[in-house]
């Protein structure tokens, strides 16, 4: 297959950038190659490239600063996606879109599915809504919620986020902070990568996926079993999410489950051990 790869330097979109880079033709675009909130651009580009299958990891993540910036996140996590979406339809490609356990408004007490009702609480996350919405103008689509992500592909940026600044914390022997009511579905980012790989590659139905490690755990639950693995003693502090103020409201409980991945032969690995793996390789290097 002919690949073509927006935001391929973030830390998705350079984990499918190698995953995909043995047995396929990966064309990776940066944001400096094609910004996606420009329509004019994304058509030229594919109808210039012309891949069997485009795969958008380009997003606005900075979830407080959509707030303050809501016309940013939406070019991009909305608008750009049905320029894409429309430029799939037009040269009869796959579209392959990522969105977020965001879209939940964090209330449940069971891993939320595909088919629970959305119900987004900030810009951010009504603007990845959107984006979900969009991607369906595509004729043959993927729309795969991930959340949680941590590790990187050999040779690619290290990554930032919550579990960097956890595991760094533990290796310097300072206290890290964390949630201990927030409940989430880690997700290697290899093991996203790959799933996305067995989908297009088994021709698995198109639809909504939630593309995450199985089992769930709170952010403090998650820091235990880092330092368990890291074998260093946790110097821990948990918080309580109403007790960290915040820009824009997180979803509380935000576990996924993955069954609908597995009923199409995507047995996602375990998130214990998808850390255990991830250290294994990227060494302290997650700590960036």
């Amino acid at each position: 297959m002919r690949i073509a790869v927006t935001g391929a330097r973030g830390q998705l979109g350079a984990a499918i950038v190698h995953e995909f880079a043995a047995g396929h033709d990966v064309l990776p675009l940066g944001s400096n190659d094609l910004d996606i909130s420009d329509d004019d651009a994304v058509k030229a580009t594919m109808e210039r490239l012309r891949p069997d299958v485009i795969i958008n990891c380009a997003a606005y993540n900075d979830v407080d600063g959509a707030e303050d910036h809501p016309i940013d996140a939406l070019n991009v996590n909305a608008f750009g996606v049905r320029a894409l979406a429309a430029s799939a339809a037009a040269i009869d490609a796959v579209l392959v879109h990522y969105s977020t356990d965001f879209v939940f408004d964090g209330t449940a007490t069971a891993p939320y599915t595909e088919g629970d009702r959305p119900d987004p609480r900030s810009v951010y996350a009504a603007s990845k809504l959107l984006g979900e919405w969009f991607a369906a103008d595509a004729r043959r689509w993927y729309v795969l919620r991930v959340e949680s992500l941590f590790g990187h592909a050999t040779g690619a940026r290290r990554p930032k986020g919550s579990v960097a600044g956890i595991m760094k914390k533990l290796m310097a022997g300072e206290e890290a902070r964390v949630f201990e009511d927030r409940t989430v579905s880690p997700t290697h980012v290899l093991d996203a990568a790959h799933a996305t790989r067995q989908l297009l590659e088994t021709d698995a139905p198109t639809g909504l996926y939630h593309c995450v490690n199985s089992g769930y755990c709170t952010w403090l639950e998650f820091a235990r079993e880092l330092a368990r693995q890291l074998g260093v003693e946790p110097k821990l502090a948990p918080v309580s999410v109403a007790h960290v103020p915040l820009r824009a409201q997180r979803p509380q409980y935000c576990a996924l489950s993955n069954q609908k991945l597995l009923s199409v032969g995507v047995a996602m690995p375990s998130w214990q051990d998808g850390l255990r793996r991830c250290l294994a390789t990227d060494g302290h290097d997650l700590a960036g």
